[in-house]
Order: C-alpha cells, then sequence, then structure tokens
C-alpha cells in the first residue's frame, strides 16, 4: 500500500502484536507517484513514533523507514537485510535495559488511545514536507514528547452548569459522553480520546465543559443526582388561564 496510508495505530498495533521490530518502506521524496505525497507523511510519523518510543523506554532503532524507487531491488534487500540484522542484534524486546513487554503493552495501550490528540496538537509537524530525509532525524525532540505527554489535558462537564442539550455527546467521536434529556452528561474519563470537540461544541452561553489539565478531574455525579428538573411552562401557562377564568 501507498506509505500515505500509514497510520500511528498500525506501528503501535505491531509492536502491541509482539513484533520486535517494523520496517517501512516508501516512495523517495518528491517521486510521488500520486498527489497525496504521502511518503513525507510516513516520514513525519516514523520520526515521531521513534520519539515516542524512546520516551516510554522502547529502543527506537527497533522502528526504521527507508525510501527508494520501485526499481531498487538490490537496495531494497540490502536494506532489509540490515534491519533485520539490527533487531537479531538487538534481541527480543526487554533485554538491555528496554522496558518489559508487561509494562511495554500498558504503555501502547495509553499513546494508542491518545493517538487523536498526538495528532491534532502536532498537526504542523506531521503535514510537514522536510527537504531532505536527514532532516527528520531531529525533527521532533524528546524534550517535546515528553511535555507532550506530561500536558495531556482531561474534560470535565460542570453539572451547575450542563443544560442536557446533548449537543456534546452527539459530537463525541467515540461516544464517551454519556447522558439523555433532562439527564446531566458525564464524560467517560476512559474512553475520552482528549481531542476537545466537547470543548468546542458545548454552546458558549452555557460553558459547562471545563478543560483542565496538571490536575484531577472531580468525580461524576451518582446517577440518582443527574436529573434535571424543569418546569414546565405550557402547563402553568394553562393552569393560569383556568384559574383566570374561573369566577
Amino acid at each position: 500500500m501507498c506509505s500515505g496510508r500509514l497510520d500511528m495505530a498500525h506501528i503501535l498495533r505491531a509492536f502491541a502484536k509482539g513484533a520486535d521490530g517494523v520496517f517501512i518502506g516508501g516512495c523517495r521524496l518528491g517521486e510521488c507517484n500520486y498527489i497525496t505525497h504521502g511518503n513525507y507523511h510516513a516520514m513525519n510519523l516514523a520520526s515521531l513514533c521513534k520519539k515516542i518510543f524512546e520516551h516510554i523506554g522502547l529502543n527506537p532503532q527497533r522502528l526504521q523507514i527507508a525510501l527508494m524507487s520501485g526499481g531498487e531491488g538490490n537496495l531494497f534487500a540490502t536494506v532489509t537485510d540490515d534491519f533485520c540484522k539490527t533487531i537479531k542484534e538487538l534481541g527480543p524486546i526487554g533485554q538491555a535495559g528496554e522496558i518489559a513487554p508487561t509494562q511495554l503493552g500498558v504503555a501502547l495501550a495509553e499513546v494508542t488511545r491518545l493517538v487523536p490528540y498526538i495528532k491534532i496538537a502536532k498537526h504542523a509537524k506531521l503535514t510537514a514536507r522536510l527537504g531532505d530525509t536527514a532532516d527528520y532525524e531531529d525533527h521532533f525532540s524528546l524534550e517535546e514528547i515528553e511535555r507532550l505527554l506530561s500536558e495531556v489535558a482531561s474534560y470535565y462537564i460542570d453539572p451547575e452548569k450542563c443544560k442536557a442539550c446533548m449537543i456534546c455527546s452527539k459530537s463525541c467521536p467515540v461516544e464517551a459522553i454519556e447522558g439523555g434529556k433532562n439527564l446531566i452528561h458525564i464524560i467517560d474519563q476512559d474512553k475520552c480520546i482528549k481531542c476537545g470537540t466537547c470543548l468546542n461544541a458545548c454552546p458558549s452561553r452555557f460553558g459547562a465543559i471545563a478543560k483542565i489539565v496538571g490536575g484531577p478531574v472531580p468525580p461524576p455525579l451518582p446517577v440518582e443526582k443527574r436529573t434535571i428538573l424543569r418546569s414546565d411552562s405550557k402547563a402553568n401557562k394553562k393552569n393560569t388561564s383556568t384559574e383566570r377564568a374561573l369566577p
């Protein structure tokens, strides 16, 4: 497939399934057969993933990307052979000070959950087209990734401001918001992907959703306290009219 189809989830899933290394091959920069120039996209993703792996304790050498034309079979064989030798020298994941496989699964699951957030936060760099493959080595820094993952925002619906309009719940791409008619909404923090869609969707006149960084999220209200009692305006008008008509 075209390297433009590559997604962070593909790379993370491969390691989560037990792969000791992942190799990505793509066309040379500036030689895309289509108009997508997906090889730039693949280079950006690979550069980002390498820094994320370094952050969680996985040797970044276990991920490699190489660009070549479809007619360079000899180069492809040489590059893949060298990569296989590197992986054999590194051995199974967990050796030489690497993160243990059991801990790796947990770390990869957390990063996978944050993929939408990471894509939004690093959109500018993930869509950049650098002129040389060597430029991608320092495209992302370890400090940048550590700051990115330490500043992950959480979103919380203030029960005092929520009007149960259901706009945020309908906008959530992963159905992480629980609620209904006349029911104060809550966000399932385990399902939330930190994309901020709910914050942007909540009407400004309500301002019910808060963005929390570096602090705990208040516990959600229990179900029995989430019902919103509304006055029936039509019934009140009818009763008033009836009362006025009585002698």
